[in-house]
C-alpha cells in the first residue's frame, strides 16, 4: 500500500490510521530494530502517543507523520537502552555485598529514566553538573574541577537543573 494524501478527521484519526498503517509501521521499525517483539512494543508506543496527544493533528501525509512520531519514540528506547547499560555496568563495578537487590535495581533504574527524562532538553554540561552533585555527591568545588567550569557556573547550572525538576511535578 503506497502512502496517500488523504486528510483524516479528528474523530476517527488514530482508528483509521492504525488499520491502515500499523502493519507497514512495525514492519518499518522491524527492519530498523531486527527484533519483531520490540518493534510490536514501539508500534504500539507511537499510536498510544497518537492517541494521547493533546489535540488530533489533521493527517495528510500518514506515514510521514508516523514515521516522525516513530523516530522519537525510537530515540527514546535508544537513550533507556544506553542508560540501562550504564547502570548494569556501574553494578557490575560495585562489591556484591552492597549492591542492590533485584528490586532496588527496578525502582533505581525507572528513577534514572524519569530523571533523564526529566532533564531533556537541558544542555548537556547542566545535566552532566546535576547528576555529578546527585548521583556522585560531589561538591560544587568538585563538579568545577570536573567539568573545567568555575563554581558560579556550577551554581546556575545546578539552579536551572533544580528549576526544572521542581516545575515539572
Amino acid at each position: 500500500m503506497r502512502s496517500e494524501w488523504v486528510l483524516l478527521q479528528p474523530a476517527n484519526t488514530v482508528e483509521v490510521l492504525y488499520h491502515a498503517h500499523h502493519n507497514w509501521l512495525t514492519g518499518w521499525l522491524r527492519r530498523k530494530l531486527g527484533c519483531p517483539d520490540s518493534a510490536a512494543d514501539l508500534a504500539q508506543d507511537t499510536f498510544m502517543r497518537v492517541l494521547t496527544a493533546r489535540e488530533t493533528p489533521q493527517i495528510i501525509e500518514p506515514r510521514a507523520f508516523l514515521t516522525t512520531i516513530a523516530k522519537r519514540v525510537l530515540f527514546n528506547y535508544y537513550r533507556r537502552q544506553d542508560l540501562e547499560r550504564a547502570y548494569l555496568d556501574a553494578l557490575a563495578q560495585m562489591p556484591e555485598r552492597v549492591a542492590p537487590s533485584e528490586e532496588e535495581r527496578a525502582i533505581i533504574l525507572q528513577t534514572l529514566m524519569e530523571l533523564d527524562q526529566l532533564l531533556d532538553g537541558l544542555p548537556r554540561l547542566v545535566k552532566r553538573a546535576f547528576l555529578l552533585a546527585q548521583v556522585d555527591g560531589l561538591t560544587y568545588p568538585q563538579i568545577a574541577a570536573e567539568l573545567g567550569i568555575s563554581i558560579a557556573t556550577v551554581k546556575r547550572h545546578l539552579n536551572k537543573a533544580a528549576m526544572r525538576c521542581y516545575f515539572a511535578l
